[in-house]
């Protein structure tokens, strides 16, 4: 017997157990690409810790298939280009299971190619354009789109507004802008509304005078600016300073405490669409919270985070259905996903792999957001 286990077969045999032993301690990585520093760091910020939360509370319970997981997070500084240099490294030498992000849809649409030419699973927790899921099979989202969105800002501007003639304010260089502006001039018109007349701005502008002033003069009675909330802050104190008092009001870009911080009183009684409000008494909402809280130092979640959140949860509840890491068993189990109980509501994952699901509307009152009403699909 001493001779025959010192045989090299056998020195291989258990050379392989023991290497395969390992293999099964190994950590699961799951890459994360997003914005915790930039332009758009708050959004990032708060959708990363929203995914931490969720990989802590998934390792505390077991992990998954007996595995722990490592969340592999990239920062691409909220800059063009370095999503997609961040995947790159995620895939080929992370080596890992699936991608969470990005929260912005062009960096989204920069990621997706990329996972999908891998057949690497990706989910966006927030990205609202319909072109990242139209990337692919191998790509998801667990947030409404801008269709709904711009076609709920739509029917909120005129039901509830009771506005009939309005301006629209859109980036140029944001595929979330111009998305989200195409669907808000066609539901308010076909609602019998009328858009009066649209103005653009590039990402980064800081002066948004000259096109404030062409809609002053055109005698409208509200401004949609379905952009992010450090230009959005920025239009609502010039147009207030231009004397324009009637409402203004976005998307989901526009939460996040640089609304306020930048926009002060001049963003008080604006008004924006988003995924979910933390006042929402259901017990699986009011758990998030208060996890959130005791994790982030009383910190109250956002969209963003509870979004974050959700993503790496359906991730995990398409590994453990699928009962293997694999990519397309794992793209498989996410197709079919139907009505997980996520925070963010119920989801059900469509046809075109995107997420229905009803928009909160919010407001900014003493200088806090508040709820304001929840408008379903």
């Amino acid at each position: 017997m001493p001779f025959a286990f010192r045989h090299p077969f056998w020195l291989l045999m258990v050379a392989s157990l023991l290497a395969l032993r390992a293999a099964g301690q190994e950590p699961l990585k799951v890459g994360e690409v997003a914005s915790l520093t930039g332009k758009e760091g708050t959004f990032g910020q708060s959708s990363h810790k929203g995914t931490l939360l969720a990989v802590e509370k998934l390792n505390a319970g077991g992990g998954l298939l007996g595995r722990k997981i490592e969340l592999v997070t990239e920062d691409n500084q909220s800059k063009q280009g370095e999503s997609a240099t961040a995947t790159r490294k995620l895939i080929s030498r992370d080596k890992v299971i699936a991608v969470l992000g990005e929260v912005a849809s062009s960096r989204s649409l920069e990621m997706a190619p990329l996972a999908q030419a891998a057949h690497v699973p990706m989910i966006s927790p927030s990205s609202t354009n319909p072109k990242v899921t139209a990337i692919g099979d191998y790509i998801f989202r667990v947030c409404f789109i801008d269709p709904f969105q711009g076609t709920v800002m739509a029917k909120f501007a005129r039901d509830t507004l009771h506005l009939r003639r309005v301006a629209v304010l859109d980036s140029v260089s944001s595929a979330y802008s111009v998305g989200l502006a195409k669907y808000f001039k066609a539901g308010f018109a076909a609602g019998g509304g009328t858009i009066a007349l649209e103005q653009k701005y590039s990402e980064g502008d800081k002066d948004f005078k000259a096109q404030l002033t062409v809609i002053k003069a055109a005698g409208v009675d509200g401004i949609f600016v379905p952009g992010y909330y450090t230009e959005a802050a920025l239009i609502c104190r010039q147009a207030r300073q231009l004397g324009l008092d009637y409402p203004i009001f976005g998307g989901d870009g526009w939460e996040g405490s640089p609304l306020l911080e930048i926009g002060g009183k001049a963003v008080e009684g604006i008004y924006y669409s988003t995924h979910y409000s933390p006042e929402n008494q259901a017990p699986a909402v009011q758990a998030f919270v208060r996890d959130f809280q005791a994790r982030f130092g009383g910190e109250i979640p956002d969209a963003m985070a509870a979004l974050g959140y959700d993503s790496a949860m359906v991730l995990a509840d398409a590994v453990r259905r699928a009962g293997t890491t694999e990519g397309d068993k794992v793209r498989d189990a996410l197709a079919a996903t139907k009505d997980y109980p996520g925070v963010t509501g119920s989801t059900t994952i469509d046809a075109q792999r995107n997420a229905s699901k009803a928009a909160a509307i919010f407001t900014v009152q003493d200088g806090k957001f508040k709820f304001v009403e929840s408008i379903a699909p």
